[in-house]
């Protein structure tokens, strides 16, 4: 049998020699190309049967060059085998089959599986050279045989449209549908797929989609399938095994109709991408994961700082304290978005919440939405705390009287804060500037050259901030929107004095934190447990009027101890570096507090709980 050409395109050298290692056993000429250029002066000087293109090369990637291969005339029907470590994503797959190739593998390749796919290319190269050789000499032959070849090609043509498709997925099973009979062919793999035994089980619609589940069968079923416009299709569903076991699939095929434009049949292939489905959830835990190490390590960080004791802890802790919080609040601003940006609206509201009165609006802001970037956020947020710090110490909100307005606008070249403090003390140029607002001017100005301006004048501070628009994520509406003002912070009417809580939280220095804040409301502490089994035998023996939980102990997650309080109607309270959105739904109505922990925040939400919730001995039951 003659010897084909197959072109390995990459700009490795040494991937290049491994796919001519693995390809070695099929006996056929192995031809290299390092770049572009030198593929396409191969291809334009050689037959070639396969052509392997790796997808990231420099200058001219994988995809573009084969469409430019597509683009000639005579290589329409070439076969192009796609292959990336990077770009592995669904959307990527789809990308290179609508420029025209035949499979996609990713790395790290299987030798066998790729030699197999390049080996059915080879068959089907031969088979088409074969066919146009038959065709030449059926076409020399009588008239009277020549229905007899026609109806052997369209035969051969269909076979071969089946197998293309099926081939171009990878490992997955083909099928047709004649939707005049309702007839179902399937080959071996969707017997694997639907874990159902060939021998006994006879595919029919009606069976297949009893097996779809039922949230996915409206879109997948062959109604739907058939009745969406265009002639292929495309759709992911959950299929029910017999052993009910749930596995995700994606379904590819082609609709053909006939002269009248009525579908007549179906082709297409099933594969099975549970374990992409799977991976992808571990991606999102994993993310998750980070999220909440992070969030632990600026607890860990605000607890060394809260217990440290020295002559001028106090105001080194309070002042340390609430840019740690600042940061954090921006920190649970970008989680929200995947760390996409932070809306300037929100982070306004979280550092403005504290300074707002019962009697009257001291504070107001107004602006349009922008989103900053995610630095830019972290800078700002922290800037906007030190200048309500400062004037919390000093200006307009030192006093009852004091007024705070805080307007943003969006110009041709900058986003410009202005914040004017009204009614509080005169306020005159200092000589030098405190530490709070140089940080301001160092952040604004040093991190991304923006511009800072204080004018002292003697009704209060006016401070002007300019943010130049290359650190805006996405473009504000032309239209200012007044932000709400937070609730009235109130300040609690009850007392935690007489109260026993639990406390379980796995990090140490979060536990004495914890106890320390308890101790200091005049609460007595149960624990604190470090551990999920230390809680529940303190559950179960000790006597307390509420609970303060870490929803992960050192890998383990605390529902048991939750749940155990929850059939007792014990009041309780989660502390977290996740988001709520991870808990699982029978905890919808119990509070979520984020760390780092705010001492405030903590003692509202444990007097809400006991407000009127008696006290249960261990062991007691509500019901």
């Amino acid at each position: 049998m003659e010897k084909v050409n197959i072109l390995l395109i990459d700009d490795q050298p040494a991937k290049l020699l491994a796919y001519e290692v693995i390809l070695a056993e099929l006996g056929e000429n192995l031809i290299k190309a390092n770049n572009p250029q030198e593929a396409l002066g191969v291809l334009l000087k050689t037959e070639v049967a396969v052509v392997l293109i790796d997808v990231v090369m420099p200058g001219v990637d994988g995809f573009e060059l084969a469409a430019m291969i597509r683009e000639h005339p005579r290589f329409q029907k070439l076969a192009m085998i796609f292959v990336s470590a990077v770009q592995i994503a669904e959307t990527d797959h789809l990308r290179g089959y609508e420029i025209g190739a035949v499979d996609y593998v990713t790395v790290p390749v299987v030798p066998e599986v790729l030699r197999a796919k390049v080996k059915v290319f080879l068959e089907l190269y031969r088979k088409t050279h074969q066919l146009e050789e038959m065709n030449a000499e059926l076409e020399r032959r009588v008239a009277a045989r020549t229905a007899e070849l026609e109806a052997q090609t369209e035969l051969l043509r269909q076979s071969e449209e089946r197998r293309s498709i099926a081939l171009s997925a990878g490992d997955m099973g083909s099928w047709e549908v004649d939707l005049a009979s309702g007839g179902i062919k399937w080959d071996d793999g969707p017997f694997r797929i639907f874990g159902v035994d060939r021998t006994a089980f006879e595919p029919t619609v009606e069976r297949i989609e009893a097996m779809i589940h039922p949230d996915d069968r409206a879109k997948s079923s062959v109604v739907a399938l058939v009745g969406s416009s265009g002639a292929r299709f495309q759709t992911e569903f959950r299929i029910v095994r017999p052993n009910g076991e749930v596995r995700w699939c994606y379904g590819a095929g082609i609709i053909a109709r006939n002269a009248m434009g009525k579908p007549v049949r179906m082709n297409g292939v099933t594969i099975d991408i549970t374990e992409r489905k799977r991976a992808e959830e571990r991606q999102v835990l994993l993310a998750r994961e980070v999220d909440h190490r992070a969030k632990n390590t600026l607890a860990v960080v605000l607890s060394v700082l809260r217990l440290t004791r020295a002559k001028t802890t106090p105001e080194f802790i309070s002042t340390v304290e609430g840019r740690i919080h600042a940061l954090a609040a921006t920190h649970n601003l970008l989680s929200a978005t995947r760390w996409e940006g932070a809306d300037l609206s929100k982070i306004v509201a979280e550092e403005m919440a504290p300074y707002q009165a019962s009697h009257r609006r001291r504070v107001v802001t107004s602006g349009p939405a922008v989103v900053l970037l995610p630095a830019t956020a972290q800078a700002v947020a922290l800037a906007v705390h030190e200048l309500a710090t400062n004037a919390a110490k000093y200006g307009a909100l030192s006093t009852d009287t004091g007024t705070l307005q805080l307007t943003w606008s969006v110009g041709p070249d900058a986003v410009v804060l202005d914040w004017r403090e009204t009614g509080g003390p005169s306020t005159a140029e200092p000589k030098a500037l405190g530490f709070g607002l140089t940080i301001v001017r160092s952040s604004i100005e040093a991190q991304f050259r923006g511009g800072v301006g204080y004018d002292w004048r003697p009704e209060g501070l006016h401070c002007t901030l300019s943010i130049p628009s290359a650190q805006i994520a996405t473009p504000a509406p032309a239209l200012d929107a007044e932000i709400p003002a937070p609730a009235a912070v109130r300040r609690p009417r009850h007392s935690l004095a007489d109260k026993r809580l639990l406390v379980v939280e796995d990090e140490l220095l979060v536990s004495m934190l914890v106890k320390s804040m308890l101790n200091d409301f005049g609460a007595a502490v149960v624990g604190p447990c470090g551990r999920l089994a230390d809680g529940l035998a303190a559950a179960k023996v000790e006597r307390f009027d509420g609970a303060i939980l870490d929803l992960n102990l050192a890998g383990e997650a605390a529902d048991p101890l939750a749940d155990l309080l929850l059939a007792r109607g014990v009041p309780f309270v989660f502390i977290t570096g996740y988001q709520r959105d991870s808990l699982d739904r029978r905890y919808a109505n119990v509070p979520v507090l984020q760390k780092p922990i705010d001492a405030g925040a903590l003692e509202r939400v444990l007097l809400s709980l006991l407000d009127t919730k008696p006290t249960l001995p261990a062991g007691a039951s509500t019901a």
